[in-house]
Formats: C-alpha cells, sequence, structure tokens
C-alpha cells in the first residue's frame, strides 16, 4: 500500500493544507500541482528579464515549511513547480535546505522546452491556423509524462521537480515506481494498472475540488468547514484499488459526488482521455462510498498511449488595459450608466471591442454606526484590449479622469494595464523528446 496526497492544485493554493497533511497524513508522496496552461508563458518572461528566475513565484514561501517535515516523516515531493526554469528552482531548493540546515537531494526533470524545435508553420489544435499567425512566441512546453519522471524517483531524491508535465502523471509515476509497474502496460491489451492510476492522478490533481472547494454551493451542496477544507490522500495497493480520504478534523467532504465532479471536470471524452502515459477510459469506474469521507475507485482501463505528445504554446496577444470607479447612494445606476455611455464614446476609437459592464447592485452599510441606512453601490468596470501597453492605458486614464469629469460622487477609481500571453497547442512526435534528470544534493 502506497499513500499519496495532494497539497496543491494550482499555483495559488493555500499553502496550510500541505503543511498538515504532510505533519499527520503518514504519506509516502506529496504531490504538489502548481502549472496552468499560461503559468509557463508567464515564467518564461520573467526569465526573459533574469535568468535565474521563470520558476513557481511561491516555491520558497511553499516549500521552506515543508523540507522539515518531509525528511523527519519520510516523506517525497512531486511538484511542477519547476515551471519554465526547473534547474533554477532546484537549485533554489537545495539552498533553502542548506540555510535549514537539512541533507536534502533534489532531481531536476527537464526537456519539456521544446521550442528549439518547434516548427511556427505547423497549425494550432484549437484555430488550425500556424501557430506563428497568433503573435510571437513566447514558450513551447511538451506535456511529459510518468516515463519522465521515472529516473528521478530511482535517484532517490527527496524532491523531483520538473517543469511541463501532465497532471496526472505526478501521480501515474510515483505508483508506477512504487509497485514497479511497467508504463507499457497501456501499450498492450487492457493497460489496466496504468488507465487506473490516471484516473487516481486525475482525481487528486485539483487537491480541495475532491474535498468540497469548488463543490460547495449553498441550499443545493453544502460543506461544511470551508474555511479549514482538507485536502485529499489516495491510499493504493498493488493492484490498483483506491481509497480516498482527508484527514481527520479538516473541514470539507469527500462523498460520491465531489469525486465525480473531479472525475469528470476538464474532460472532454469519458472514453478518450488523452494523457502521454495512456488513453484513458472513465466508463467503467466505480465510485462507492465506503465511510465518513471515505470513497473507493476502481474500474480505470486505458488503450496504448498516443505517438505525439501535447504542446503548449504561449504567444504574446497584447495588452490588457481596465479602469473601475464606483458610484453609491441615490440614483447610483443611473449616473453609473451614464458613466459608462460618456467613457465608451471617449474610448471607442481606440477601442472598438470595448467591454462595459456596471456591477452590483447590493446594499452595504457605510460606517460603523449602528442603524445607518444602508446605500446602494454599483462598480462600472470597462476592459479593451490592445497591442501597446501605452495604449492599452488610456482605458484607466479616461476612468481615473471620470472623478470630475463624469456624473456627480464617483469613487474609488482603479487602472491596470498587463501583458496578456495566450495559449495555443499542437502536436509533436514523443520520439524527439529527450527529458533528462539531474540530481543535485545540499551541503551536508
Amino acid at each position: 500500500m502506497v499513500r499519496i496526497g495532494c497539497g496543491a492544485g494550482f499555483g495559488g493554493d493555500r499553502l496550510e493544507p500541505a503543511v498538515k497533511l504532510l505533519e499527520e497524513g503518514g504519506l509516502d508522496y506529496l504531490v504538489l500541482e502548481c502549472l496552468a496552461e499560461r503559468t509557463i508563458g508567464l515564467g518564461q518572461k520573467r526569465r526573459m528579464r533574469d535568468p535565474e528566475a521563470g520558476f513557481d513565484p511561491l516555491l520558497e514561501r511553499r516549500l521552506r515549511p515543508l523540507l522539515p517535515l518531509l525528511k523527519r516523516h519520510g516523506t517525497r515531493i512531486v511538484t511542477n513547480m519547476g515551471s519554465a526554469n526547473p534547474l533554477a528552482a532546484g537549485h533554489r531548493i537545495v539552498r533553502l535546505a542548506e540555510e535549514a540546515g537539512i541533507a536534502l537531494t533534489v532531481a531536476v526533470v527537464t526537456g519539456d522546452d521544446v521550442l528549439d524545435i518547434l516548427d511556427p508553420r505547423v497549425p494550432s489544435l484549437e484555430t488550425g491556423r500556424p501557430l506563428a499567425d497568433h503573435g510571437r512566441i513566447l514558450s513551447a512546453n511538451a506535456y511529459l509524462g510518468a516515463d519522465a519522471l521515472m529516473p528521478a524517483l530511482q535517484s532517490s531524491a527527496d524532491v523531483v521537480i520538473t517543469g511541463r508535465v501532465a497532471d496526472p502523471s505526478l501521480v501515474v509515476a510515483p505508483l508506477a515506481h512504487h509497485f514497479g509497474w511497467d508504463l507499457g502496460d497501456s501499450d498492450r491489451s487492457g493497460g489496466d494498472r496504468i488507465g487506473q492510476a490516471t484516473v487516481i492522478g486525475h482525481l487528486l490533481e485539483c487537491a480541495g475540488q475532491i474535498t468540497g472547494g469548488y463543490f460547495a454551493d449553498p441550499g443545493r451542496k453544502d460543506v461544511a468547514g470551508l474555511a479549514d477544507l482538507g485536502f485529499p490522500f489516495a491510499e493504493v495497493g498493488a493492484d490498483g484499488h483506491c481509497a480516498l480520504g482527508k484527514l481527520p478534523g479538516t473541514g470539507g467532504t469527500i462523498t460520491v459526488a465531489t469525486v465525480r465532479e473531479q472525475l469528470l471536470y476538464e474532460v472532454t471524452d469519458p472514453s478518450g482521455y488523452i494523457t502521454p502515459d495512456a488513453i484513458a477510459d472513465f466508463r467503467n469506474v466505480r465510485i462507492t462510498a465506503t465511510g465518513q469521507d471515505r470513497v473507493e475507485v476502481t474500474g480505470g482501463t486505458a488503450r496504448p498511449r498516443p505517438d505525439t505528445l501535447k504542446v503548449s504554446v504561449g504567444y504574446h496577444a497584447g495588452f490588457v488595459g481596465e479602469g473601475e470607479i464606483s458610484y453609491a447612494g441615490a440614483n447610483a445606476l443611473a449616473r453609473a450608466r451614464l458613466a459608462g455611455e460618456i467613457l465608451r464614446d471617449r474610448l471607442k476609437p481606440l477601442f472598438p471591442d470595448l467591454a462595459v459592464e456596471c456591477l452590483g447592485g447590493e446594499a452595504y452599510r457605510h460606517g460603523f454606526l449602528d442603524g445607518q441606512a444602508p446605500t446602494v453601490e454599483y462598480r462600472l468596470r470597462l476592459v479593451g484590449r490592445a497591442a501597446s501597453g501605452e495604449i492599452a492605458g488610456e482605458i484607466g486614464r479616461e476612468v481615473e479622469a471620470m472623478l470630475t469629469n463624469g456624473p456627480a460622487g464617483g469613487g474609488g477609481a482603479r487602472k491596470l494595464v498587463q501583458e496578456t500571453v495566450g495559449i495555443v497547442s499542437t502536436l509533436v512526435d514523443r520520439s524527439r523528446i529527450r527529458p533528462q534528470v539531474t540530481v543535485l544534493e545540499s551541503a551536508r
């Protein structure tokens, strides 16, 4: 039996549940899944400015409290927090260990960056247009599979850190390593163990989503204790049998319903969920409640893994300008609408697709005096896209000018300009990808 917990389901996830899992979970492995589709493109932008940057900006904050615990409890961490610069992330982890006086081994998996071999003339899967037509290409990262992680796990490293790896593969690899499963099982008839491992990885990858986060809907799907939401772990046997649970005393819930929602999350074809490890089939998956916050999952199968790997391509998609301003009190809605009309007229020549929204309408009590009459507030928001940051900034400047150049009572103006990264995808033959593992050790 092996016990795997998931301590992060995206880059901005909470830190405390992972600490609790390591302290009390009796884990063999803790997975931190921190990459979204745009994350590496944004990381690549940071790396262009600083060659030592590009990994997850929360790496130090997330790992500093975890490193002492993983050594104390004999748990191994597997994470994709390397983002656009896994090797620099590995060196940073080593420095964290040295600062804490911890003897630590880090295995860094690289090879997902395929920008050098990408043909910008090939079509994107989403539009059919050549990749180069979408904008200046910033990044191209192949979704590596469990086979890329296996040498790192065989090195006995305390921490395995990667760049772009398919989310379920972060779980498939530890299972295959622990039980000695042949990843080629999916290339033969059945493929039950790798298919089932892919199901488990897909269920765990979003962390708190399986324990009631993103599930709760007051009055329809009530979830208790969300303020102290616990994250999940899976107990997996050598045959792939899986029991999902969470730590006693933590908030949230694990039920057939929460597991079923996560099973179908971001899945367009339950009969053919394509990963680098297998084409998993979810149709025969059985989800059974066996106790309080205890659910068994069986029945995952798979067809042979694909000959190609998906590549996520980040491109420069221009700049987005935003502006917001509030109107409150008597006749607030009419004043907010008038402000929107004025701003649309002023900005339309630069932003033909300008979005203008009037949000709110809630009653708020201003001040701290009991019995003070509530007032209604509306928030006007404008968003537009431009080729340059200077032009995008016109939205915020015009919104701010409404403080004295528009309807009465405007306040709380806010403006923002940010460069945006667009994402499209393509396929690359897996034989062209050459993953590598670099092992680093802290000074003892």
